[in-house]
């Protein structure tokens, strides 16, 4: 079942975000939301956290949904937000790939939706890659950024990858540096992340902004 369209409170610690709102969800080609909005999507296997980096970013508690059972979107939810320097754009969750639970019918569908997608959609203009800062980069991971930077639509500008190493706070203060260093992608520049360090929240968050056109790296 498609969520509800549902705005959200800003919570007191949000100073970027100023709105927002579940806007759209899709199972299938045909029932994409207009082009409207330049559109950050969020791309991942299943179990990385990316609807809990998403409420991060957006700075609400389950506008996108989490569970605790991977795999659990299976469409792609569309949000709309506002910050406060005036930008307004569409943050994008994908379904998650690489979890063998699913048929394999069902698979395929979403494959054939997340590449249509990535490849066809006009206002897309940047792809967060997430994977966890334990296990880097995996075959899906490097299938998906080779997809970015060799396919894609002849009418709408390049498609930025950046990539985010999420769960950053699962391994010691001394870990992280060399952890992310490892996570190596052509042409990608790599993220470190953790909803429990609000700094990376913010790094990021300027990343996506710079990637998609919107302003200077910070």
């Amino acid at each position: 079942m498609a969520q509800e369209k549902v705005a959200a409170h800003v919570r007191p610690d949000a100073s970027r975000v100023v709105s927002a709102e579940f806007l759209a969800a899709a199972r299938a080609q045909v029932e994409l939301p207009p082009p409207t909005q330049i559109e950050i999507a969020f791309a991942g296997r299943s179990n990385v956290g990316k609807s809990s980096v998403l409420n991060r970013l957006m700075n609400r508690r389950n506008l996108a949904r989490t569970s605790s059972t991977p795999g659990c979107t299976r469409q792609i939810n569309f949000f709309s937000v506002r910050t406060a320097a005036g930008m307004n754009l569409s943050l994008v969750d994908l379904p998650g790939y690489g979890y063998a639970k699913r048929s394999k019918d069902e698979r395929k569908l979403w494959a054939e939706l997340i590449d249509g997608y990535l490849l066809e959609r006009p206002t897309l203009r940047a792809v967060a890659l997430l994977v966890d800062v334990r296990r880097g980069l995996e075959a899906d991971d490097l299938g998906l950024i080779e997809m970015l930077q060799s396919g894609g639509s002849r009418t709408r500008p390049s498609v930025k990858t950046v990539i985010v190493a999420t769960k950053l706070d699962k391994l010691r203060a001394g870990e992280r540096a060399a952890a992310i260093a490892k996570i190596k992608a052509p042409g990608s520049t790599v993220y470190g992340f953790s909803t429990e360090l609000t700094e990376t929240a913010a790094a990021l968050w300027s990343a996506l902004e710079h990637r998609a056109g919107f302003r200077a790296p910070a």
